[in-house]
């Protein structure tokens, strides 16, 4: 368990001491409350919610108000955890005021340290219009899912020598609007490993492997709750979709065969003389 609050400036130290950053997604109070009692670092409340939490197929439908909503919960159940919160489809494309007014809300109404927004070198702008407003940045940068129409599916990034020209001078440009740290997803691992050396600040890997100064993976993707469904990047660390369903239906069995409740250990005691008033 983290025993001080994480900042921005902890986080940057452990990059320059060669610590590496353990990050997860969340999205409850509930969740956050365990979270809160490990060694992980940092938590984002990504808008891959609209998937994990939500059903959507995407994250394209996912709201301002939706991510409020989620990352308030989060924040509830944090004290040392760094909390980020994403900026969904649409909060921050149209213009540097548009960006700070909702970057302010995740801050503000949702108890973020920090906001993340997708996309390098083109939203510099609303990066720094950000950063002008005193809100910690995370950028994004290589496979970023609210581009899923653009990119043509969810695809690693990066293979050819244009585009990996392009994401290292995205990491560079990013960095020099003031994002303190920056998420590459879906990136090859060599790739990924030089852009992390050519920064100053840390870099989060996810499908980037393990040259970047820390890792993020969803949280339901990494408990295999998803029958045994995840990216190839993904690792199950248990497998707690399976013992949800055992116990699941090792509930309704003894509800089904009455052995729940267990009278006097599972009920409620009445004094005698009240039914018997009751009966009257």
């Amino acid at each position: 368990m983290a025993l001080k609050k994480q900042t921005v400036n902890t986080l940057q130290k452990m990059k320059e001491n060669g610590e590496k950053i353990a990050m997860l997604t969340c999205y409850d109070y509930t969740t956050a409350t365990l979270i809160e009692q490990t060694d992980i670092d940092a938590v984002l409340v990504g808008d891959s919610l609209g998937m994990t939490v939500m059903g959507y197929d995407d994250t394209l439908p996912v709201t301002m108000e939706d991510m409020i909503h989620h990352t308030a919960c989060v924040s509830r159940g944090l004290k040392n955890t760094f909390l980020v919160g994403d900026m969904p489809f649409m909060s921050y494309h149209i213009s540097d005021e548009q960006a700070v007014e909702n970057a302010g809300r995740l801050i503000k109404e949702g108890h973020a340290n920090a906001v993340k927004l997708e996309g390098g070198a083109k939203y510099c702008s609303q990066i720094r219009a950000i950063v002008d407003a005193q809100i910690p940045v995370v950028a994004h940068i290589g496979l970023t899912p609210q581009s899923v129409n653009a990119f043509g599916g969810f695809k690693v990034q990066g293979k050819n020598v244009e585009r990996a020209k392009e994401l290292l001078e995205d990491a560079k440009k990013v960095e020099e609007a003031g994002a303190f740290m920056v998420t590459l997803e879906c990136v090859p691992e060599k790739l990924a490993t030089m852009i992390s050396e050519e920064l100053t600040i840390p870099t989060i890997g996810i499908g980037a492997g393990n040259g970047c100064d820390g890792q993020i993976l969803v949280y339901q993707d990494m408990l295999d709750m998803y029958d045994g469904l995840a990216p190839k990047f993904v690792k199950h660390f248990a497998h707690i979709g399976r013992e949800m369903k055992d116990a699941f239906n090792a509930y309704s069995k003894e509800v089904k065969e009455k052995t729940f409740p267990v009278t006097g250990e599972h009920t409620f005691k009445i004094a005698d003389e009240v039914m018997e008033e009751l009966k009257k």
